[in-house]
């Protein structure tokens, strides 16, 4: 059932970052160089029916990817920061019982009684 979640969750925030690269981060860079758009970059072939070889697609989906794949490493450093944060707390040994420690208090005075008794003789 996690699994399942994981990949609609994981589908999610793939169609968010490709939405953020294709409208916000490819028009600003596109902007950056002289008003290029991404998408329409491409070479027609000259030969048979003269195909048309899309790369400015190809440029988008990389850093689509990486994006993605920057998102899903930051997000599973901090997961792993937080675990390692509850493994590095000490567990704190419990409070013994009433009735170990009274056990404690009558070991202790019997101990005490046959140091007494052997210093006697």
């Amino acid at each position: 059932m996690d699994m399942a979640v994981g990949l609609i969750v994981g589908s999610a925030f793939t169609a968010i970052v490709t939405s953020l690269v294709d409208d916000i981060l490819m028009p600003v860079i596109g902007m950056v160089l002289a008003g290029i758009n991404f998408s329409s970059l491409g070479v027609t072939i000259p030969w048979g029916n003269e195909p048309f070889i899309a790369f400015g697609s190809f440029i988008n989906a990389v850093i689509t990817f990486l994006l993605t794949a920057l998102c899903v490493f930051l997000i599973v450093k901090v997961m792993n920061v937080f675990r390692r944060k509850k493994k590095d707390e000490p567990e704190m040994p419990p409070e013994p019982t009433k009735e170990e420690a009274l056990l404690t208090e009558i070991r202790d005075l019997l101990k005490a009684q046959a140091e007494s008794r052997s210093e006697e003789k």
